[in-house]
């Protein structure tokens, strides 16, 4: 009898589901990033290198791999 794990693919997770919940949690996360891009706006009295937008897509692009992780 062989080994079936050793030669096989992995399991891909499907597109649909990946980015429904990358939408979800870039949802999320926009309002906490404006949030927290306002605060250091106020503390720092310049602008940060990234915006509310591009901070929430980065957390999105961080968090959504990590659920599918096996």
């Amino acid at each position: 009898m062989s080994d079936q794990t050793a030669g096989g693919h992995a399991h891909r997770t499907p597109k649909a589901e990946f980015y429904m919940y990358f939408a979800l949690i870039f949802m999320v996360a926009v309002p906490l990033s404006l949030g927290a891009w306002a605060w250091s706006v106020i503390r720092h009295q310049r602008l940060p290198v990234h915006g509310p937008l591009a901070r929430a897509w980065l957390e999105a692009k961080a968090i959504t791999p990590a659920i599918f992780r096996p």
